[in-house]
């Protein structure tokens, strides 16, 4: 059989011009939410998709935040903040998106506004299980999950959780696996975090932003990635206060650190480096050895920490250090 060029090109541009209109299929669960005591705005999601980190979150410090998925428009995600920044409530940015979207019953999306308006949509072509429920600064919505009830499980979750704004996002993930989750399975996972205290900077005001881009088990690697950003948050400050040379503030986050992510050898070794600029050296000793048993290399850096600055001593004290 002859196969006329002239249709394959039509065809080709036909399936281009339909993949625009309707876009990625990621079908998957989320919550997005404003934390009425700090005001920051998230939004957490998984999904038995690759990257789905890369689509599906949205957020603007002092704006609003976005979950689009299902068949998902990513257009959803900036032109939904930009209708918020110009003073739409949420309902109102997703209403004139809808509006706009030939494609709206293959949609899901859920959008949250600085004020804590929520707003979800659901299409009516949304492959089963699929649904959203709403609660107060908060949305959940999901589909093609394995039960009807993921999204009540995940709400459920979130208004019961304990902890800061990453802990309570990430139980209602959570949940939502432990009620059957994606029919499919699991993929990736995210969660995006931006301050409740704009800067007008958008990259200074994310608090946090993790992707699991493809993993067997998402919602582990991303539980443990959140627990390595706390850990790296404290490291973070105690070079600022370092920098300003407040020692004990310093000292007081390293540690920190070091609890929070003790697989980690760098953070307990500025531990010592801070113990040892403050004149506790039979502190810093034995953290010093353990870290240079752990690895070498940091035993190779330390005179260089020494030229910098950042552990000033005198030549005895450094000999005595590297020869732990």
């Amino acid at each position: 059989m002859k196969i006329n060029p002239l249709l394959l090109f039509i065809l080709y541009v036909n399936c281009i011009a339909a993949q625009d209109a309707i876009s990625r299929p990621i079908s998957t669960y989320s919550i997005v939410a404003l934390d009425p005591q700090t005001k920051q705005l998230g939004v957490a999601v998984q999904s038995h998709w690759f990257s789905v980190g890369s689509v599906v979150p949205w957020a603007k410090s002092g704006v609003g935040a976005v979950a689009t998925q299902s068949l998902a428009k990513i257009e959803y995600g900036p032109q939904g903040l930009a209708l918020m920044e110009k003073g739409k409530t949420a309902q109102q940015a997703l209403d004139i998106l809808l509006q706009q979207d030939e494609g709206e019953k293959y949609r899901q999306v859920g959008m949250v506004d600085f004020q804590g308006n929520v707003a979800s949509h659901t299409g009516a072509n949304c492959m089963d299980y699929a649904g959203y429920k709403k609660g107060s600064n908060y949305t959940v919505q999901a589909n093609i999950m394995a039960r009807p009830t993921v999204w009540s499980a995940m709400a459920e979750a979130y208004e019961k959780a304990e902890g800061d704004f990453a802990e309570r996002m990430m139980q209602a993930l959570e949940a939502a696996e432990k009620e059957g989750g994606d029919l499919r399975g699991k993929q990736s996972a995210a969660m995006l975090i931006v301050s409740g205290e704009p800067s007008g900077i958008d990259w200074k005001d994310i608090v946090l932003e993790l992707r699991v881009e493809d993993h067997p088990e998402p919602l582990k690697q991303l539980r443990r990635l959140i627990q390595i950003h706390r850990a790296y948050d404290h490291a973070n400050k105690g070079d600022h206060y370092l920098g300003e040379g407040n020692m004990a503030a310093a000292l007081r986050e390293y540690d920190a650190a070091a609890k929070a992510y003790p697989e980690n050898p760098e953070l307990p070794y500025w531990t010592a480096v801070t113990l040892a600029s403050t004149g506790d050296v039979e502190r810093a000793l034995p953290i010093f050895k353990e870290v240079f048993e752990k690895n070498p290399e940091f035993k190779t850096m330390t005179p260089a920490v020494a030229k910098s600055g950042f552990l000033p001593l005198d030549k005895k004290t450094l000999e005595l250090i590297m020869s732990q």
